[in-house]
């Protein structure tokens, strides 16, 4: 009964994303959902690799640019968006697979300090030799359209979304966990841990891929060195601590909560919004390590807990 709920609350949100549009004429707000949607696919992409297989990426920022760079590349000369987009995907899967196996010869800290260092390899190697900036051909800027790109961003988050719950909920996602409760242990139970380390990781990069793809899409003003910046990594890892690590709500959680704070303080405060997440990252890492959904849950129990039944006074003799 639980589970037919949650299918129809997910339907309904769906629905009611996808008719937003239409309900809401400002352009603005439209942007800032896009802009929801794409940290939800960042995040939840991350998450499967950081979460669930306890492989800390710092070099996620390397997967978003290759994808974005391609399709942008791609789809300007000519081509058509979708195969641009799953050219992008495929390169950054390939990334993925080249770099995957030396990379997990690496564990814990090294590994997040090596994916740091390939991705600032890339970030070093496109500032060098493409362009300052990139702008949209005359054509596709004369018929440029908010409406379908927000749909392509709602179709990608959803598809994020739903692949890593149906991920998590697989034998392979059982495997992923166990790799990273204790991989030793893991291994001793016949659970190969560079394979599930390897799909979780391919998979992180296609999401992250698919969201430089959409990314390049969007922008009219495109700099080919921006998708690989740290930023991209850290904001991400950022959102899913922030939501709940290792949880499928937690990432969507922590994206909204982030923009709409960034927004909100970019707006009114300057660059404060990079102390307050800041400040927030080391307060949730040291009190709080499973985000605002393990808040949220403690909250309800603390709600559903039964009041203590009081002995009624004796009567006086």
């Amino acid at each position: 009964m639980r589970r037919v709920l949650t299918v129809g609350l997910v339907i309904l949100l769906l629905l009611g994303l996808a008719a937003l549009p239409f309900a809401v004429k400002k352009d603005s707000i439209i942007n800032l959902v896009i802009l929801v949607l794409l940290y939800v696919t960042l995040a939840s992409g991350w998450n499967l690799l950081g979460g669930y297989t306890g492989q800390t990426n710092l070099g996620y920022a390397a997967f978003f640019g290759l994808g974005s760079l391609i399709t942008r590349q791609l789809w300007t000369s000519g081509f058509p968006l979708l195969p641009s987009v799953m050219a992008g995907c495929a390169v950054a899967v390939a990334f993925a697979l080249l770099i995957g196996v030396p990379a997990f010869k690496l564990r814990g800290a090294y590994f997040a300090i090596g994916t740091l260092a390939l991705a600032q390899v890339l970030f070093v190697t496109v500032g060098n030799e493409f362009p300052l900036i990139s702008a949209f051909p005359a054509k596709a800027l004369a018929n440029y359209q908010l409406l379908p790109r927000y749909y392509f961003f709602l179709a990608m988050a959803a598809a994020t979304v739903g692949t890593a719950y149906w991920l998590v909920h697989s034998r392979v996602g059982l495997g992923m966990m166990a790799v990273r409760e204790q991989e030793d242990a893991a291994e001793s139970l016949g659970v190969s841990a560079l394979r599930h380390k390897l799909i979780a990781l391919v998979v992180s990069a296609f999401f992250a891929g698919l969201a430089g793809g959409a990314f390049a899409y969007y922008h009219v003003s495109y700099y080919p060195q921006f998708p690989f910046a740290p930023v991209w990594t850290f904001d991400a890892v950022m959102m899913t601590y922030i939501g709940g690590v290792g949880t499928i709500v937690g990432p969507v959680v922590g994206a909204i909560f982030y923009v709409v704070i960034k927004e909100y303080l970019a707006l009114n405060l300057v660059e404060l919004h990079l102390i307050v997440f800041g400040v927030l990252f080391i307060l949730v890492v040291l009190f709080l390590p499973g985000g605002l959904v393990e808040a949220w849950t403690k909250i309800r129990r603390m709600l559903r807990r039964p009041k203590p039944i009081e002995p009624e006074p004796s009567p006086s003799t």
